[in-house]
């Protein structure tokens, strides 16, 4: 029984899944939008929620600056995005309380028949 357990596995061991999470989320904040699985971004969403969130946390005044850029930078991949991450998605993000990113359904892969969707950033 599931009772209880929380998150995705998508097939594949801790490792990977981070790995695969990490990528995701850069590549999100990197172009500001991905095709991907349904499974695969309802899995990625709240990372890049709680990333967009520490980087607003760390522009406040009093804010912890250091300490929210080593967070972002040791959960993304590239240095440059963790950069973008503060410099233009965070302030864009100032107002909102929540809910940066958007999931639009596309419908079945051609392949595998798998349920695809879009996951982007809010614009506002």
């Amino acid at each position: 029984m599931r009772h209880r357990v929380s998150g995705y596995q998508l097939g594949r061991n801790a490792a990977q899944r981070k790995a695969l999470y990490r990528n995701l989320v850069t590549q999100l904040f990197k172009h500001g939008r991905i095709e991907t699985t349904e499974a695969k971004a309802r899995a990625v969403r709240p990372d890049a929620e709680h990333l967009i969130t520490v980087a607003k946390r760390g522009l406040r005044v009093g804010g912890n600056k250091v300490s929210a850029r080593r967070y972002a930078v040791a959960n993304l991949n590239d240095n440059d995005v963790a950069r973008k991450l503060f410099d233009e998605i965070a302030p864009r993000y100032e107002s909102r309380p929540g809910g940066y990113t958007r999931i639009y359904k596309l419908g079945a892969r051609q392949g595998d028949g798998a349920p695809m969707v879009i996951l982007e950033l809010v614009k506002d």
